[in-house]
């Protein structure tokens, strides 16, 4: 019989739901076996929604952006505040840091990209654009940094690529490389491989693989049916995930988008990210947030949604939000993941040794 993986969150906030329960959190197995896991860390440091968390290289740090047009940035093993990085005038949409975590870039809704300095928060850089930045990430060798901006107002959306030069804080307004993306825009964006190609997802719910030196595609592949809201890399770069709101996520092997893998649910799915030491993925997403204030948090489907990553079964799931999970990020060694939501709040949770000792009986 194949043992099914239940995961049940309690924990206490200002909501008079939340504070009905109990602050206790344990995996619950059908054969009667708990795996204790610790309580997650509630960090309140944003107003609005959050839209991206992410840890940095090292997984020391992780980095939160919200609608409220800061950025945070954390410490991972106790949910302690280093700092914030305030100067946008619109929603940040995205966050992402160099390998070394000394240099922090942002998108925002006011139309600029921003480098920072992580360690004194000071603002190094402005990158001005005609639209929105929905999407940033450095390249793996820190040399360049990516940008996605939103389609609107007669503008076309793009991905521009920039060069980063570490040693100054003056860098290039000119891009290396601009890609447009055609027939439909693109939503979120990827580095791949050696940081050879770049990986677009886009809003009719296809995938193309971009040769960003020459600025031209290599494969496209019709992925979802709906729109793409998330992609994240494995870490060597080889394959990623992707999240729809066609209530499914996808794995997909980078150099030929072929599909490897395809995990099922019933609600939209904003978020997707892989663990590094179980062979698990963990979807994020609920009913729209248009919709929340006349549903409860169990009618609503806000948990963490744990998968097996080879053979698809759903084995487990985290309560707690009380809002759609719009973004998910896991610790790059594995010991934990962190979740934001449209309530405002970063859930941080670290796993215990039960965790690491699971095997799934197939």
């Amino acid at each position: 019989m194949i043992q099914t993986l239940y995961a049940e969150l309690n924990a206490h906030s200002v909501y008079d739901e939340m504070a009905q329960q109990q602050q206790s959190l344990y995996f619950f197995l059908l054969a009667g076996r708990k795996l204790l896991v610790k309580i997650p860390i509630l960090l309140q440091g944003h107003t609005r929604p959050l839209t991206q968390v992410k840890f940095n290289a090292d997984g020391d740090l992780l980095m939160t952006a919200a609608k409220d047009k800061v950025a945070s940035l954390w410490y991972s093993h106790n949910g302690e505040r280093v700092g914030t990085f305030t100067g946008h005038q619109g929603s940040v949409w995205s966050i992402d840091s160099n390998k070394s975590s000394t240099l922090v870039v942002t998108g925002s809704a006011d139309n600029t990209a921003r480098l920072w300095h992580a360690e004194t928060g000071r603002m190094l850089h402005t990158w001005e654009f005609p639209t929105a930045v929905k999407r940033v990430e450095f390249s793996h060798d820190d040399r360049y940094v990516l940008m996605v901006t939103e389609e609107r107002m007669g503008h076309k959306c793009a991905i521009y690529v920039f060069a980063i030069d570490s040693s100054t804080p003056e860098q290039s307004a000119e891009p290396v490389a601009v890609i447009w993306p055609s027939p439909v825009k693109a939503t979120v964006a990827a580095w791949g491989y050696l940081d050879k190609y770049i990986v677009a997802g886009h809003d009719d719910g296809s995938l193309t693989l971009y040769d960003w030196r020459y600025e031209k595609d290599v494969a496209h592949t019709p992925a979802h049916s709906e729109t793409i809201t998330d992609l994240q890399m494995w870490k060597d770069g080889s394959y990623f995930i992707t999240s729809s709101k066609d209530k499914t996520a996808r794995l997909f092997e980078t150099r030929t988008l072929n599909p490897l893998k395809l995990y099922k649910a019933d609600t939209g799915i904003n978020t997707a990210a892989m663990t590094p030491t179980q062979d698990l993925v963990i979807l994020g997403g609920g009913q729209a947030a248009s919709e929340v204030t006349t549903t409860s948090s169990r009618q609503g489907k806000f948990e963490s949604r744990f998968y097996h990553k080879v053979f698809e079964d759903e084995v487990g799931r985290s309560k707690g939000h009380f809002g759609p999970i719009n973004t998910i990020a896991v610790i790059p060694d594995g010991r934990g993941f962190a979740s934001g939501s449209e309530d405002g709040y970063v859930r941080l949770h670290h796993f215990d040794p039960d965790y690491f000792a699971f095997k799934y009986d197939y």
